[in-house]
């Protein structure tokens, strides 16, 4: 038990993979390897802090809802065992990791999944792992801002963490231009901290 008024924290590092972090990967974020080398220090900063780190991992099946080919808005990415879905080689990995997806839901957020075709939710195990270790307060950064670190956020402030998102550690694929200003404003107003690296 977390002593006196301290509150324990985690680093939630979201989808740092092959297909979103990497030049090559099927649906590659532009911020994706610009922030690559910061989110280690962040993990390095984390671990020297006293907090734990958790991964969440896109991890689809070959055929779901999710991607375009079967109704979706989304080309084929992080199929299960593929070298897209594997997290980027050059992460730093000091935690445990929750993959999502695997049902085939849409798997934006880090904590739920939701059912494409009824709408149906369920928990990815990271909120039950969270509490478990007694935290009450996480920091996310990873990709990408307008979807998984979005909804992670919102997610998270929900089942009543204390949500801070480093602006400076995340980026977005901006399907419409302004998905990323628009993505930030909705976590800000949702009650999650915006913080960059001055005020982390």
């Amino acid at each position: 038990m977390a002593s006196g008024s301290e509150i324990r924290r985690a680093l939630i590092v979201v989808d740092m993979q092959n297909d979103f972090a990497d030049a090559d990967g099927s649906l590659f974020v532009p911020g994706g390897p610009s922030i690559l080398r910061r989110v280690n220090f962040a993990i390095a900063q984390a671990i020297a802090d006293g907090a734990i780190v958790v991964y969440t991992q896109d991890w689809h099946p070959a055929e779901t809802p999710h991607f375009a080919k079967n109704g979706g808005i989304w080309p084929d990415h992080c199929i299960g065992g593929s070298w897209g879905a594997e997290l980027h080689p050059g992460l730093f990995i000091r935690g445990a990791v929750v993959r999502k997806g695997s049902g085939g839901e849409d798997g934006y957020s880090g904590f739920t999944m939701r059912d494409p075709v009824t709408g149906e939710t369920a928990s990815t195990g990271l909120a039950e792992l969270l509490r478990a270790e007694e935290i009450g307060a996480v920091t996310i950064v990873g990709l990408a801002t307008d979807y998984c670190v979005k909804e992670t956020a919102l997610d998270g402030v929900r089942l009543g963490f204390a949500v801070t998102v480093r602006s400076d550690l995340i980026g977005a694929v901006d399907l419409q231009p302004g998905d990323d200003e628009r993505a930030i404003a909705a976590m800000r107003e949702a009650g999650v901290t915006i913080a960059g690296a001055e005020t982390a």
